[in-house]
């Protein structure tokens, strides 16, 4: 098989594939969160907390006091790694682009350089991080192959597309294809592993902190 008719496949029939992978995955975990349902609170509660769960949605994205200082590589890494990942997705031209012929929906993309500086700065946090995670007794100790399989599926892309931008090391044709495979198989894995707290994370934010406010827990 050539390099275009790789590429073709990967645009193609690959990606119809992943596409209907991912979407399937997120329906049927969301509909397995939700369906566990959640016992009536008959309590009264202690104190009048509206938008306890919207608050704690935001606030736990903050690090607790004293963490940052006692932790500063797993905070600062995870922020550049987050802030770096969101701009390489949604404000390259060629992704927006992409974006467009799902949904028709499009926006203004950032400068190549900044792009181009953000998917760097995730590439080297995600290094940091699993160093820190390697060298931190811990952290090493509680990691397992689905941490190690959620960290490489989620560099792969960062690194292929950041080649294949700048036509390094191989073909442009092949270095795009394999952007796209690793794209597609971050999609095909991320419903079933634990990088689904994509999706999960503030679902379980906004259900702890509207328990939490309505016992008058600070969260």
């Amino acid at each position: 098989m050539s390099h275009l008719e790789l590429l073709t496949f990967a645009r193609g029939s690959a990606l119809n594939w992943a596409l209907v992978i991912f979407v399937a995955g997120i329906v049927l975990r969301l509909f397995e969160i939700f369906g566990l349902g959640r016992k009536p609170d008959l309590a009264k509660p202690r104190i009048n907390t509206p938008g306890s769960g919207l608050r704690t949605m935001f606030t736990r994205s903050l690090p607790v006091v004293g963490m940052l200082k006692r932790d500063p590589v797993t905070y600062i890494g995870g922020y550049v790694f987050h802030f770096g990942l969101l701009i390489a997705i949604v404000f390259s031209a060629p992704h927006i682009e992409f974006f467009r012929s799902l949904t028709r929906l499009g926006w203004s993309n950032f400068p190549t350089a900044l792009v181009d500086a953000s998917a760097v700065a995730a590439i080297v946090a995600l290094g940091v991080l699993l160093a820190h995670r390697l060298n931190n007794p811990v952290k090493r100790l509680l990691s397992g192959f689905g941490d190690y399989l959620a960290w490489t599926v989620t560099l792969l892309p960062l690194l292929t597309g950041y080649l294949a931008a700048h036509h390094l090391f191989v073909e442009y044709t092949l270095m795009l294809a394999l952007h796209i495979f690793s794209v597609e198989l971050l999609m095909v894995l991320l419903p079933f592993t634990k990088l689904f707290h994509t999706f999960s994370v503030f679902i379980s934010r906004w259900y702890n902190g509207d328990i939490f406010g309505r016992k008058g827990i600070a969260s």
